[in-house]
């Protein structure tokens, strides 16, 4: 067989068997490497092997049903190894096959070193794209790296935390760590970072069940970001979708960062933890036709995006210049093969896709049934853990929210909306409160027919204002990012409070740490699955940027150093999650409907006035309506060995916008004659041991608070 050395070509006098086509990518074992690569329109591909820092080409030369495969005898675990594709040069059919570009292995496990940006990376020559360029781009590709997929998992279980209970934290793996204290200076801003028993305990004390990481498959910062000296900060821009992200192992290794990203998800499920990543199979790093070759378009353009017909035009439903053809389903069996290797072999818990619907498009038309849906929904590795869709993207009728169906749940921004323009659009713009009684019992005007845990409720993320920023600013701030303040919403339904920014005003400090208590506590008392994003619980804050995409620095990290309100907002986030966790009432797995559970028993879920008059219609639709009142029967859908209904304790929440105090008549209930008040936001902290109050008495409920009271016997 006649391999190549820096292209030139020798004759090594080994015999390689064939190897096989499946599975794709770098498997190894003891006896060596068998490489398997997807390259249907290719004429031949090549493995690249550097050994002893020089590089050797050998050709696949078996191929089955457009995969290219080949076993290479003798590899160690931890060779660095690329591609490079001969074929046609066609670029309006979608071909620009050019050997002279490095590739990386879609399937790599690992990926080593950075992107280093030029026109040398474009497969077309400078000035004139349509001729193949002939310069070598090995020296600014990174390198696949081959792994050993052993790990010692020991007696790693995933926590298979219910729907009904998780909470979601949203974080990012370098900024949760990257200034603590307790962690060691050298694992912070890492996968080890994150494993540190300094790092859970905060997660752990919290009450938050599951982590929610921002993407971690090895990505680039873009071209304009590598330009301007910044990074890519928040990760959605894939370049692998098997390799976790190097650059968040604190072993550097070759490699290194498999056996650390398996350990840190074995350290959290040890906590009780479950992992959730954020996912992004809709685009890629190669941007639009104009962009780079270092994966899918050195390899066949057209047999991995989406283009149009006859054309080689790029379908771009993302923003990101390429959308991902899974309708393809050679293009669909990577995505899967990924979603499975990362439950399988790296033991995560569920995933959140990134502008899900793009996913669901045949060409341009989103599909209900599409070749992606019907393939996770029979999947029996993945239709058994947490699927969360971002139900949009930026193509023709991309929003989808509730539309995603069993056995998905989905990123509920109507919620979002709904609680802020209720809470912050105070004085001009008030709204209605309709709208809240289906976000605050967990949006079934979208999700009928579901569970409520369908609805991932949530007020802030990574993208947009901070919980701090929401109430301390009108505008966006995003002067950091260098795009003259362009980038980034303009809708963000936020209140200043009056002034913009930092103010050493107390009574609007103290007026935003009310707004943000009252927005804390209809979030996790809603029904629905919660999600609370990194630092929010105790105040952090970017300065107003709503789009830090860019910001690796301390505009984006987690400050671990509280002031003493940050603290007590810590203490308030805590204690709502503990009545959440302690009480079903609290967490209902079941729509409400009014009736009640079982007969003789009272309403499961009954809206009152303030004076204890059901809610009429006139006063749901009334923008001067200031007051909610959710009277909650505790009568729970599970049944018990008998067929009876299951009960909790009852409860009454009041959300209150007004300016002023509202007497609230506490009503009659069959289960006690007393409340008791067990959360008031009003309070700078939670309480202990509140005074209780007579049925039919009245209870004053301070401005723009929540309260949460539960019946007992006096």
């Amino acid at each position: 067989m006649t391999a190549s050395h820096h292209g030139q070509p020798y004759q090594d006098d080994v015999v390689r068997p064939p190897g096989a086509p499946s599975p794709l990518g770098a498997t190894w074992t003891p006896e060596g490497l068998n490489l398997a690569v997807r390259a249907p329109s290719a004429d031949l591909v090549e493995a690249c092997l550097w050994i002893a820092g020089e590089e050797v080409r050998i050709p696949l030369e078996a191929r089955s049903h457009g995969v290219h495969h080949g076993f290479l005898p003798g590899i160690e675990v931890g060779t660095a190894y690329g591609l490079r594709a001969h074929g046609p040069w066609d670029p309006q059919s979608g071909l620009r096959f050019n050997p002279a570009k490095l590739l990386v292995d879609p399937y790599a496990r690992a990926v080593h070193g950075e992107v280093r940006w030029s026109d040398v990376l474009m497969p077309g020559t400078p000035g004139d794209p349509g001729t193949p360029d002939d310069r070598d781009s090995a020296p600014s590709v990174p390198r696949s790296i081959v792994v050993d997929d052993a790990f010692d998992w020991g007696d790693d279980e995933p926590p298979e935390t219910s729907w009904g209970e998780t909470v979601v934290y949203e974080m990012h793996v370098k900024g949760y760590t990257k200034r603590h204290p307790l962690v060691p200076e050298a694992l912070r801003g890492t996968y080890a970072g994150l494993a540190h028993p300094a790092a859970i305990d905060h997660l752990v004390s919290l009450g938050v069940t599951a982590v929610e990481l921002l993407p971690v498959h090895q990505f680039v910062d873009e071209p304009p970001l590598s330009a301007r000296g910044v990074h890519n900060y928040w990760g959605y821009s894939t370049l692998g979708f098997f390799a976790p992200h190097a650059a968040y192992a604190a072993d550097s290794r070759p490699g290194a960062q498999v056996a650390e990203f398996k350990s840190m998800v074995r350290a959290l499920h040890a906590a009780g933890l479950e992992v959730i990543l954020d996912v992004v199979y809709n685009h890629t790093c190669e941007g639009g036709p104009d962009g780079p070759s270092l994966m899918f378009r050195g390899l066949g353009e057209r047999d991995h995006y989406k283009l149009a017909p006859h054309s080689g035009t790029y379908v771009d439903t993302t923003g990101c210049g390429n959308t991902l053809d899974v309708g393809d389903l050679d293009v669909l069996r990577m995505v899967l093969d990924s979603l499975r290797y990362w439950v399988t072999e790296m033991h995560v818990d569920g995933f959140r896709f990134d502008l899900a619907t793009a996913l669901t498009r045949e060409r341009m038309d989103v599909d209900d049934r599409s070749p992606f849906l019907a393939a996770v929904h029979q999947d029996p590795v993945l239709r058994q853990v947490k699927l969360i869709a971002e139900p949009w993207d930026v193509g023709p009728g991309g929003y989808r929210v509730g539309m995603f169906g069993s056995p998905w749940a989905e990123w509920n921004d109507t919620f979002r909306d709904d609680v802020r323009r209720f809470w912050l659009r105070g004085g001009t713009g008030r709204e209605a409160p309709a709208e809240m009684g289906w976000r605050l019992t967990g949006s079934q005007d979208h999700f009928h027919g579901r569970s409520p845990a369908a609805s991932v409720n949530f007020l802030t993320a990574h993208d947009g204002f901070t919980l701090r920023d929401l109430v301390s600013y009108d505008r966006k701030h995003n002067e950091a990012n260098g795009e003259d303040n362009r980038d980034g919403t303009d809708n963000n339904n936020s209140w200043n409070h009056g002034v913009e920014g930092p103010t050493d005003d107390v009574a609007i400090q103290e007026a935003r740490l009310r707004s943000i208590r009252a927005l804390l506590a209809t979030l996790l008392l809603s029904t629905g699955t919660p999600m609370i994003v990194m630092g929010d619980e105790m105040g952090r804050t970017q300065d107003g940027n709503n789009n830090a995409y860019n910001q690796d620095n301390e505009i984006s990290w987690l400050d671990w150093t509280l002031t003493g309100e940050d603290a007590d907002l810590l203490r308030w986030t805590t204690a709502i999650l503990n009545a959440r966790r302690v009480h079903p009432t609290l967490r209902q797995t079941e729509f409400f409907d009014g009736r009640p559970v079982a007969e003789g028993r009272p309403a499961d879920l009954a809206w009152l006035n303030p004076d204890g008059t059901p809610l009429t219609d006139a006063e749901w639709n009334d923008p001067a309506t200031d007051t909610l009142v959710m009277a909650l029967s505790g009568e729970l859908f599970t049944r018990d060995a008998d067929g009876h209904p299951l009960r909790d304790d009852a409860f009454l929440i009041v959300l209150h916008r007004g300016d002023s105090p509202v007497d609230v008549v506490l009503p009659p209930t069959p289960y006690g004659d007393a409340y008791r008040r067990l959360l008031d936001t009003s309070a700078s902290r939670p309480g202990t041991d509140l005074p209780t109050t007579k049925v039919g008495a009245k209870a004053t409920v301070a401005p723009r608070s929540v309260a949460l009271f539960r019946v007992e016997h006096d």
